[in-house]
């Protein structure tokens, strides 16, 4: 049996990541009792104004919402202590929080983080750690302090990255780690039986955020490189080359160390379901693929509406 009296949770969050966590919460023996969220923002192609997917969820449940433009706006702290949360739980909310909301609930605040700590702090943890090759990530949960994504170390859980696997594919997989790993430690928490642990500053890195210009695929660079560039900014910004004067869009790739004797971007082979590129050292087989302003296809799909032919090149520019 659980010990300890049942936590008065404050949720911070705003992406589909946030979501198990928020939901595991929900089902759980712990009571949310308010969502901060940001405000909300044009998404999606038509940049219409839509809720976020925490928002949604919070509307859904019932749950008191905050949608602070300034997060250190006096009338947002007043309504956060009139919550009188015990302890706030942030998962992917998108800013950082200042002190003055830190001290807000009486045991602080919690974070769930997408990366091993003190490995890959920041805004995009797993796209990088998948565009540096990284055999394994996992989530962490961590003390929140004034310094980003820097403090102590509550409770770890790991899980190894696939070599072909995509962004998308392991964020969602840490969304659900992460949010069963969270109620695990919010039941050790309330039995005050958890330990925190400093993080080892010598071994910190920062994953910055992403850019559209992280996309643009240097076809010198070795296959494995320019497979993990692709895998690892799917579903954004994503990877993009040029083409006969448009711009292509490259979603899925495998990597091979077959040699190939031609330049850097220059097609070996378009037909069928192969579309095989030549980079630094070995070659790249795109596997799915999206013009501009188009829907995704795979190879045998988009190279029967698009001539392509062994000896085009990609570049860098249109």
């Amino acid at each position: 049996m659980v010990g300890g009296a049942p936590l008065r949770i404050v949720f911070f969050g705003t992406p589909a990541f946030a979501l198990p966590t928020l939901d595991a919460i929900l089902g759980s023996r712990h009571t949310v009792v308010g969502v901060v969220t940001q405000p909300d923002r044009p998404r999606g192609r038509g940049q219409k104004i839509t809720d976020a997917p925490v928002k949604m969820r919070a509307r859904e449940a019932r749950l008191p919402l905050l949608q602070p433009g300034t997060i250190n706006d006096s009338s947002f702290l007043s309504a956060l202590a009139d919550l009188k949360a015990e302890i706030g739980v942030v998962a992917a909310y998108g800013k950082i929080l200042p002190e003055t909301v830190l001290a807000v609930p009486r045991f602080g605040m919690i974070n769930v983080h997408a990366s091993l700590l003190p490995r890959y702090r920041g805004a995009a943890p797993v796209h990088r750690a998948i565009m540096a090759a990284e055999p394994e990530t996992g989530v962490t949960i961590m003390r929140v302090v004034k310094a980003l994504d820097a403090g102590p170390m509550l409770a770890v859980a790991r899980r190894p990255i696939g070599r072909n696997e995509t962004s998308v594919d392991v964020e969602h997989d840490l969304a659900a780690i992460g949010a069963s790993l969270l109620v695990a430690t919010l039941d050790r928490l309330a039995a005050g039986e958890v330990a925190e642990t400093p993080q080892d500053e010598s071994s910190a890195s920062y994953a910055r955020r992403l850019t559209k210009d992280d996309g643009l695929i240097d076809w010198g660079q070795p296959a494995g490189r320019v497979h993990d560039q692709i895998r690892g900014l799917h579903p954004w910004p994503h990877a993009h080359s040029f083409l006969h004067g448009g711009r292509l869009i490259l979603l899925r790739s495998v990597a091979s160390g077959t040699i190939a004797v031609a330049p850097p971007g220059t097609i070996l082979v378009a037909r069928g379901n192969d579309l095989s590129v030549a980079t630094g050292a070995g070659v790249v087989e795109l596997i799915e693929i999206q013009a501009e302003g188009k829907r995704p296809m795979n190879v045998r799909d988009f190279l029967a509406g698009h001539r392509l032919t062994a000896g085009d090149r990609f570049t860098a520019t249109a």
